[in-house]
């Protein structure tokens, strides 16, 4: 209402200076007041030009443009001897922004957001743009909770017309939801239905996911859960009546009310396929996961018809449609679905065009690619290349879209687009690690040399009883079809005296190396490398008496031609947060002539993920592994298998679990480590209380398995050893941290127990 009064009686004053100017002939026109406006911006939006006849319908549009532009406060026309003389008052500009008391955001995203509202320094000053721009920022408070936030706004004059202002802000406490109440649920506790949302009064972690504070894209997202929810558990009629929000007077205590109606439970009574169907129909049904006399679920629809489609989209039909139709009995309370497939058109890729990659050349890309161009188009293969690429690491956006081609009807293009990311780094890093102490480290490496998509690495590794210095190179594509070969020169040293419960000697071994990788298919690989070494032993009166015989039969120094093969089979859905899939693997390794050591070391692992529910997923590992050797020697003990630690058998010093001896000096028993291992895992995983939707950290219960062997030693020599606990893994900013803490189920009285195990802090 006060902006209609404003604009009326803005127009009268144009009518009454518009009056009180009689008609003249225009000889010329004369600017005065202007200081920063260009006299060229004021012509070209005034509407009176010279020789015109200026009346008073004129002189009114004249000073109602000027105003229409926002640059002047006040307008007035004057006549001088046939002289049009505009006298114009400018509004102040923008001279400077201060943002001062402000701790939830900083001065730059506050100054982000009023730019929305035209507060930019440099542009014109307006009272009322200021006051949409101070709700502005109480809105972005809003969003994060503080609803008792005060924005003071200052206004300050400066020399040639200019302002300051500044917005003081007193950020307010942070409103936490104090209850959620949920109106009409009959079939589910009100605790059930709570844990469905992400709103909940303030607990454990709510500090970190933020989920205590009400904001309305919560609530939105919550109250479709819930229908969710109830429409996944065969509640067809499910609807949400209302949903209310209150604060308190001080605004710090917010509650919230959902009222629903649940309706009944349905029942799937009847499954049915219409439409085109350019596949099977027995091959299509398969992929429906509801059948009749199953509960109702939304879920298992939408995924059947996504299915269904995908199946399609493998054979070319890329806009295959397929709608799920209910027939509805609300006497009976069932519900039957018709299926309608729509194939569409058989489409094939005409170009494949990849954006983005200005560093990284086209050939590394489109080498990942199992979509090819100018064959049928298949959903499976271009979801294949986009998780390739994406393997690749030199990207951080990968977006795949398949448009139709104009003008054609069975031609569709594949178009990648990708953002990337720093593949070279220069890494100091520290760590620490329980059994292994202080661990420094660095390394120089670039992943996409050139553009390449070779790498090349350079690393340092410094712990108390293991160093690593190593150059490597490799080459993934060293052919065309994916065959990958790499370049090695390592220095290890590995020196046991640092740790009290190892047998004590020192091993320095250089080496260097060549390795291949050899792609069976998509899943399979087949591994080989050929490396010199050169070995130098020191071993300690209070070696054992196996390694003291050793040196003394081989000599201090030894060489040795290594040979490795390997396979390996991965179906994981990741390699950070792996749910589902298996990793399945064998290496062997071998000392061959002409080296002088002559032995094999074989393992095999097998790791497999099943996701029990969406919370819930259960892992299963096994590794076995034997050596020895042969024309007539044995396994080098500095080859020994070890067991025992994090990324072992938990709740056991690291390396500890096996075959001893008491050494006299220590008056310790000293593990010998064995070439026999069998270490068994069963795992629990999920995400932390609080963070579902988090892929960096989750929490497990397991139960560890395992235990060396020496020559001549069978299973009923040395015990198998348990343990079992609770572990936290977390891919944090300094790196991947393990925590565990582990009870020891059956300890034999020389084993070194460690029931609190962690490693972390690789780089930072």
């Amino acid at each position: 209402m006060q902006n209609k009064i404003a604009a009326a009686l803005v127009t009268g004053m144009w009518a009454i200076s518009a009056h009180a100017m009689d008609s003249f002939v225009v000889k010329d026109i004369r600017l005065e007041g202007l200081q920063r406006t260009e006299a060229g911006t004021v012509f070209s939006y005034l509407p009176v030009k010279v020789g015109e006849t200026l009346d008073a319908d004129k002189a009114a549009a004249a000073i109602k443009a000027l105003y229409a532009t926002g640059f002047f406060k006040d307008v007035k026309l004057e006549e001088q001897n046939g002289v049009l003389i505009v006298v114009l008052q400018e509004r102040p500009a923008i001279a400077k922004i201060d943002i001062a008391g402000s701790k939830e955001f900083t001065s730059d995203q506050i100054k982000d957001g009023l730019k929305q509202s035209g507060i930019v320094e440099g542009r014109i000053f307006d009272k009322a743009t200021l006051d949409r721009a101070a709700q502005e920022i109480r809105r972005l408070y809003y969003s994060h909770g503080r609803y008792a936030v005060k924005v003071e706004t200052t206004v300050t004059p400066m020399k040639r017309n200019r302002v300051a202002i500044n917005f003081n802000i007193n950020d307010g406490d942070v409103a936490k939801i104090k209850q959620i109440n949920i109106i009409g649920n009959k079939s589910f506790t009100e605790k059930q239905l709570q844990d469905a949302i992400l709103l909940r009064k303030p607990g454990w972690f709510t500090w970190y996911t933020k989920n205590d504070q009400y904001s309305k894209e919560k609530l939105a997202k919550d109250l479709e859960s819930l229908k969710s929810y109830y429409l996944n558990r065969g509640y067809l009629e499910f609807n949400i009546d209302s949903s209310q929000v209150s604060i308190t007077p001080d605004k710090r205590d917010i509650y919230v009310t959902i009222n629903i109606t649940e309706g009944p439970k349905y029942t799937v009574s009847g499954i049915k396929l219409a439409g085109e169907m350019m596949a099977p129909e027995t091959e299509l049904r398969k992929l429906i996961d509801i059948q009749p006399g199953d509960v109702f679920s939304r879920e298992k629809v939408t995924q059947a018809s996504k299915k269904i489609g995908d199946r399609l989209g493998n054979d070319g039909y890329a806009f295959a449609n397929v709608n799920a139709s209910p027939e509805v009995d609300k006497d009976k309370h069932t519900v039957a679905f018709t299926f309608f497939v729509d194939s569409g058109r058989r489409v094939y890729v005409r170009h494949i065009n990849i954006k983005g990659n200005t560093r990284t050349r086209d050939e590394v890309v489109r080498r990942e690619f199992r979509q090819m161009e100018g064959a049928w188009y298949a959903a499976d293969q271009v979801q294949r290349s986009r998780e390739r690429v994406e393997r690749l690491g030199f990207f951080n956006d990968i977006n795949v879209e398949t448009p139709p081609v104009k003008d054609t009807k069975d031609q569709v293009d594949v178009n990648m687009s990708v953002t990337e990311i720093p593949t070279g780094s220069i890494m100091v890093g520290a760590g620490f690690a329980s059994q292994e102490g202080l661990i420094l480290s660095g390394s120089i490496s670039q992943n996409n040399l050139f553009g390449s998509g070779n790498s090349l690495t350079a690393t340092v590794s410094t712990g108390i009883f293991n160093k690593i210095y190593s150059v490597s190179y490799t080459n993934p594509y060293f052919t065309p079809d994916g065959v990958s070969v790499g370049y090695d020169v390592y220095e290890n040293v590995t020196d046991t005296t640092a740790l009290y419960m190892l047998s004590p000697y020192k091993n320095t071994t250089k080496g260097i190396g060549a390795r291949w990788g050899i792609p069976l298919n998509e899943k399979d690989t087949l591994s080989l490398g050929l490396a010199y070494e050169a070995v130098h032993l020191d071993v300690y009166p209070t070696s054992p008496l196996q390694y003291q015989q050793f040196v003394t039969q081989n000599g201090n120094y030894t060489d040795t031609v290594r040979l490795d093969l390997g396979w390996a089979r991965d179906s994981r859905d990741s390699l950070i947060y792996p749910t589902q899939g298996m990793l399945e693997r064998v290496y062997a390794q071998f000392g061959v002539p002409p080296g002088s050591l002559d032995y094999y070391k074989i393992s095999y692992q097998q790791q497999w993920f099943d996701p029990l529910s969406k919370t819930f997923t259960l892992m299963l590992n096994g590794q076995l592994g034997i050596g020895g050797g042969y024309n007539g020697q044995t396994l080098p003990f500095f080859q020994n298998f070890y067991a025992g630690g994090v990324g072992s058998v938990r709740g056991y010093d690291i390396g500890t679990i096996g075959p001893h001896y008491f050494d006299p000096v220590s008056g310790q028993y000293l593990a010998l480590g064995g070439n026999k291992s069998l270490v068994v895992n069963a795992e629990l995983l999920f995400p932390m209380p609080g963070m579902p939707d988090n892929k960096s950290v989750r929490l497990s219960v397991f139960v560890d398995g395992g235990d060396i062997w020496g020559p001549g030693d069978t299973f009923a020599t040395e015990p198998m050893r348990y343990s079992t606990g609770v572990a936290v893994n977390w891919i944090s900013p300094v790196g991947p941290l393990k925590f565990s803490l582990a009870q020891a189920l059956n300890p034999q009285p020389y084993d070194q127990k460690a029931a609190f195990q962690f490693a972390l802090g690789q780089v930072f």
